[in-house]
C-alpha cells in the first residue's frame, strides 16, 4: 500500500467511527482536555482548540447505523439527521462528550439542541445563533459575545483562562488547515483523477475529528502526493456539488456521481471546514474580534446564512467558472428546508444566465442510487455532445 493509500484508509477508519474512539482516546492522554462536539455547519473551532479542546464534529450515523430509538423522537417530515444524532447519543456513543455546540442551521437544529438539554447530555449544550446581520458593530459584537459564551462554558469544565496569545495560536493552526484545503481543492481542479471525491471526502472528513495538528500532516502528505503524475484522465465533465452542506450524503451517492461521468472539483461538503475564504488575522490583541470580522466579511455562502449583498445565485456562478465547470448538481437532503428553498433561487437564475444543472435529493441512510446515476450520466452525457451548444433546458 501506497503512503497516499494509506492514509485514505486511516482517514476513513477514523471518520466514520461512530463511537469517537480517537477523541476518547486523545482526552485520556492529558488532565484537563475536554472534548467538545459541534452539529454541521459551522463552528469557531480556534476557540475549542484554544481553550485545551478537541472540538468533534457530529454528523450523525449516515447508512452505517439502523435507526429505532430515535424516530421516536422526530416526526416523519423533517430531514433525517436529527433522529440519527438522537439514536447515537442514546447509545452512549457519546458519553466522553463534555459539551455540545449547535450552530443555527434551521429549526430542526434548534430543537435539537433542546432536547440535549432536556435529556442533561454533556456538562453544557449551546446553541450558537451565528450573525444574521453581517454590519460589524452589531452583527459582530453579537458573535464575539456567542464566543464568549462558549469559552466560559469550557472554563467552567478545566477551568482554563483563554488568552489571546493561546487564540492566536489556534487560529494560526486553522488558517494553514484551510490553506492545505484549498491548495488541494486547487490541484484537483487541474487533475482531479489523481484524487477521487470519495477518496478526497474521506481525509477532509477525518479533519473533524481528529486533533488539527495531525490533520495538517495529513493534508501536507496528501498534496505532496498528488503532484505527481499519479492516475489517468478519464472521459468526465467537471461539475460543481451543491447542497448537500448539512446532512452529510452516503458514500454510494458520491461513488454514482463519479462513476456517471463527472469530475466534481468544487462542493459544499463538510462546509464548515472551510467557510472562512483566505486566513484570519493571527496577530491581533483582539482575537475574538478577528474571527468575528472574517466570518462577517469572508465566509462562503451557504443556505443556512442570509447576506442580502451578496447574492447566492451570483456566488454560485462566480464558483463554476473559476473551477471551470461545465454544470452544477444540486443534491439536497429529503426535507432539508434551507437547501429546497433555496433551490428555486439558484435554478431560475442558471435558467436565465444559460448555466446547465441537475437537481436530485436524498437521505443519508437511503444507499440506492441507480436512477441518480442514471440521471446523472445523462446529464453528463448530454454536455458531452452539446456543451457548445446554449443551455435551453435543464434536468430537475
Amino acid at each position: 500500500m501506497s503512503n497516499l493509500e494509506s492514509i485514505i484508509q486511516s482517514c476513513k477508519e477514523v471518520a466514520f467511527d461512530l463511537d469517537f474512539k480517537q477523541a476518547k482516546a486523545w482526552k485520556g492522554e492529558s488532565p484537563g482536555r475536554i472534548v467538545v462536539g459541534y452539529l454541521p455547519i459551522y463552528m469557531p473551532r480556534e476557540i475549542v482548540h484554544a481553550a485545551g479542546g478537541l472540538p468533534v464534529g457530529i454528523f450523525g450515523g449516515g447508512d452505517r447505523k439502523p435507526i429505532v430509538k430515535g424516530d421516536a423522537y422526530y416526526q416523519s417530515y423533517i430531514c433525517h439527521i436529527p433522529r440519527s444524532v438522537m439514536e447515537m447519543v442514546l447509545d452512549h456513543q457519546m458519553d466522553h462528550f463534555d459539551g455540545f455546540v449547535f450552530p443555527s442551521i434551521c429549526d430542526v437544529i434548534r430543537n435539537l439542541s433542546g432536547m440535549f438539554k432536556q435529556h442533561g447530555f454533556g456538562r453544557f449544550v449551546k446553541y450558537l445563533d451565528l450573525p444574521q446581520n453581517f454590519v460589524p458593530e452589531i452583527g459582530g459584537r453579537f458573535y464575539i459575545h456567542e464566543m464568549e459564551h462558549i469559552l466560559r462554558y469550557m472554563r467552567e469544565v478545566n477551568g482554563k483562562e483563554v488568552t489571546a496569545e493561546d487564540l492566536n495560536h489556534s487560529i494560526r493552526l486553522y488558517n494553514r488547515n484551510r490553506e492545505l484545503i484549498e491548495q488541494i481543492y486547487d490541484l484537483r481542479e487541474e487533475f482531479p483523477w489523481r484524487l477521487s471525491l470519495e477518496e478526497w471526502y474521506y481525509v477532509l472528513r477525518a479533519g473533524t475529528v481528529i486533533p488539527v495538528e495531525e490533520h495538517n500532516e495529513r493534508l501536507h502528505a496528501v498534496l505532496e502526493a498528488i503532484r505527481q503524475p499519479i492516475g489517468t484522465p478519464q472521459d468526465r465533465i467537471k461539475v460543481v456539488l451543491s447542497g448537500a452542506f448539512c446532512e452529510q450524503p452516503a458514500i454510494g451517492l458520491i461513488k454514482a456521481i463519479e462513476d456517471a461521468g463527472c469530475y466534481v472539483v468544487e462542493d459544499d461538503l463538510m462546509l464548515g471546514s472551510r467557510m472562512i475564504l483566505g486566513p484570519i488575522d493571527d496577530q491581533s490583541d483582539d482575537p475574538l474580534e478577528a474571527i468575528a470580522h472574517a466570518y462577517l466579511t469572508r465566509s462562503r455562502y451557504s443556505s443556512s446564512i442570509y447576506d442580502v449583498h451578496q447574492p447566492k445565485e451570483d456566488r454560485l456562478e462566480a464558483l463554476v467558472q473559476q473551477r471551470n465547470a461545465s454544470g452544477v448538481i444540486f443534491a439536497s437532503a429529503s426535507f432539508c428546508d434551507p437547501s429546497l428553498l433555496d433551490a428555486p433561487i439558484f435554478q431560475n437564475a442558471f435558467n436565465v444566465r444559460g448555466l446547465r444543472y441537475i437537481a436530485f435529493q436524498y437521505s443519508e441512510n437511503i444507499n440506492q442510487f441507480k436512477v441518480i446515476k442514471e440521471q446523472v450520466g445523462a446529464f453528463a452525457d448530454s454536455i458531452k455532445l452539446w456543451e457548445d451548444e446554449p443551455a435551453e433546458v435543464s434536468i430537475a
